[in-house]
């Protein structure tokens, strides 16, 4: 036993000296920012499209900051208002009021929603459809939650400029206020990126592809050439998987993060994270009982086996747990920082890391049970007969 826990504990230690020196570099926040000035000038058209289910309580922050951009007079807005019930429509439209830019908005009653298709990639098609007759030089596609910096826009322009990229994207910082969001919205991201290097995603030679959904810059003939969003119609993770399939069709990726643009939604019960969290992550281990098993394994022994061994009461295993903890929380420590929370929140991620085991287990039996991938009474995730069962 104490040489099976020893083998499991140097594993561990393999893992997290391989994440930190040969894993893209994900880890290192501050390496992730732009790294060009937001253009001066802009001659082209941004046309931007949002898909809005009852977000009258955010939508509004969202179109004045769109509207307030220092490339402003190149925007024009689409907000496709999915079938919402609480003024969404009319919140948009006021926004555009109050900066004077009414003109700058067309907002779009949604068609029903056809079979085969997930919710937001309708609304964002029927947008698209729209704004196409602009014929914009960038199509920015973004959550209604979302408040853009004011150079937000002529940043992400500037880098798909400077690099030619096809697909430019932020990761936005995501609200962390509430006890629930800052024991989990950091690790959230932490493993958005270990998932999804930036690094690789922007190498040509790499496979890897990853978008962040809420702040998407994207090149009209880029989307054309990867078959638009009917392409992806069924896909829950739809961000990543329009990266992957402008990567596949020839076009060019980035990936960065920016503390300047930021979501407004707030997370504020741990059981409000372990919904979004369950919406998507049976989903990302593409509905898999193998996969399953083998990422709870993983997560087990990269996360939770350094707290056993260091409980363990034998000072050779002690000292392993210890150093993969600590190396663990090396790793942590820039985007606990990143979020403006304290050293020792770093120390943490195991915690964490248990929460995103359970809520994952969640997700595939929400899956098997017909309701994966819920979201604003939507059930968008489910088996097919030959699935509906572990």
């Amino acid at each position: 036993m104490h040489l099976f826990a020893l083998i499991a504990g140097l594993l561990c230690l393999a893992i997290w000296i391989y994440l930190l020196t040969a894993h893209g570099g994900f880890w290192r926040v501050a390496s992730l920012r732009a790294s060009v000035q937001p253009l001066a000038t802009m001659d082209a058209t941004i046309a931007v499209v949002i898909p809005a289910r009852d977000e009258a309580d955010v939508i509004g922050t969202t179109v004045e900051s769109l509207l307030r951009q220092s490339c402003a007079q190149s925007i024009h807005i689409f907000v496709v208002d999915d079938h919402s019930s609480d003024g969404t429509a009319e919140a948009a439209r006021q926004a555009a009021r109050n900066c004077g830019r009414s003109e700058a908005l067309d907002v779009i009653e949604g068609s029903t929603l056809p079979s085969g298709w997930t919710g937001k990639l309708w609304a964002m098609e029927q947008g698209i459809q729209r704004a196409m007759q602009l014929h914009p030089k960038f199509l920015l596609l973004t959550d209604a939650d979302i408040r853009h910096s004011p150079d937000n826009l002529a940043t992400l322009d500037a880098v798909a400029e400077a690099g030619s990229f096809d697909l430019t994207s932020f990761m936005v910082k995501l609200h962390c206020q509430t006890l629930a969001e800052r024991l989990l919205v950091p690790p959230f991201v932490f493993f958005f990126f270990l998932l999804y290097p930036p690094a690789w995603a922007r190498d040509p030679r790499r496979r890897v592809a990853g978008a962040a959904g809420g702040c998407m810059l994207i090149r009209p003939e880029a989307l054309d050439r990867a078959g638009g969003t009917a392409a992806i119609r069924g896909q829950i993770i739809d961000d990543c998987a329009l990266a992957r399939a402008v990567k596949q069709s020839g076009g060019s990726v980035w990936l960065g993060v920016t503390q300047d643009a930021c979501s407004t939604r707030v997370y504020g019960t741990f059981g409000e994270i372990e919904r979004m969290i369950a919406r998507t992550a049976f989903n990302q281990l593409q509905h898999s009982v193998w996969l399953l098993l083998g990422a709870l394994v993983g997560l087990t022994i990269t996360y939770l086996l350094p707290l056993g061994l260091l409980i363990s009461g034998d000072w050779i295993l002690a000292l392993v747990g210890a150093v993969s903890w600590l190396m663990m929380s090396a790793a942590f420590l820039p985007m606990v920082r990143f979020y403006g929370l304290r050293p020792a929140w770093a120390l943490t991620l195991p915690f964490s890391a248990c929460f995103y085991m359970l809520a994952t287990l969640h997700s595939a039996f929400k899956f098997w049970s017909g309701r994966g991938g819920e979201w604003k009474g939507r059930a968008q995730d489910i088996a097919s007969s030959d699935q509906s069962r572990p």
